[in-house]
């Protein structure tokens, strides 16, 4: 109830000043649209059937990047949490990469991968795998060592120590970490469909700035924020049940 309120306060607050201005006229009204206005764009983009399509597409491209990079992250979150060794090894490389912008590197993803659909997976795996290594490692590594040892008193192997203690124990910071990815995927999309694309949520406000519709380009920024929206709902879902069932054992 109280986050529903919360919604609606923030749309009374948006429809208070967009209005308002058009009323007084502080700025120029075409500089901040109304809900009415913004309502009306998308209202004329799913009749001709672009806004389902561009959600579509972006939606591909943020869960094939995501799915790639988490599951990068979580193997070699593993292997560095297990092997002190191979910790010694990453850790040097991940810290030097991970401060660089991965704005940076936007251009040479098209270069590389061309401008298809590969580059714009391959530049938001790139961009979200370093936090979730990060925070996938760091769940690991806090495991405390008190339940692996008992495990291990108890006649539990290795697989069944990674198995049924490390893995349960940390993976409340796995879907934290999960989560802070995926909302890092969303936020990256933009970017990667700013340059060679021609159908995705990105390029939607692209053409809103190109023929300057800000209307456009507040309706692709709220499909962003909707679809960032239900993910985490779902993430945080996950880890309700993960807690859940930590907690009935």
């Amino acid at each position: 109830m109280i986050r529903a309120l919360a919604l609606v306060g923030m749309l009374l607050a948006w429809a208070a000043v967009t209005y308002g201005n058009r009323a007084v006229e502080v700025t120029s009204p075409a500089l901040l649209p109304t809900p009415g206005e913004v309502a009306a764009v998308a209202v004329s983009l799913a009749r001709d059937g672009s806004l389902g399509r561009d959600l579509l597409v972006s939606s591909g491209r943020i869960v094939a990047g995501f799915g790639l990079a988490a599951v990068a992250a979580l193997v070699l979150g593993l292997a560095v949490a297990l092997y002190a060794p191979a910790r010694l090894a990453v850790e040097p490389m991940i810290e030097f990469v991970r401060p660089i912008p991965p704005l940076a590197f936007l251009p040479m993803f098209l270069v590389w991968f061309g401008l298809g659909e590969t580059s714009k997976v391959a530049f938001i795996a790139y961009t979200t795998f370093f936090p979730m290594f990060v925070g996938i490692t760091a769940s690991l590594l806090r495991v405390d060592v008190m339940l692996l040892r008992a495990a291990a008193s108890l006649g539990a192997t290795r697989r069944d120590l990674l198995r049924r203690v490390a893995l349960p124990a940390a993976l409340p910071g796995i879907v934290v970490a999960l989560r802070l990815g995926f909302g890092l995927a969303i936020f990256v999309i933009v970017g990667a469909e700013f340059m060679g694309a021609d159908a995705g949520v990105g390029n939607l406000i692209m053409e809103g700035r190109t023929f300057f519709n800000p209307a456009q380009i507040v309706t692709g920024a709220l499909l962003l924020g909707i679809l960032g929206s239900l993910a985490n709902a779902l993430l945080v879902a996950v880890e309700r049940r993960t807690l859940t069932w930590r907690a009935l054992r």
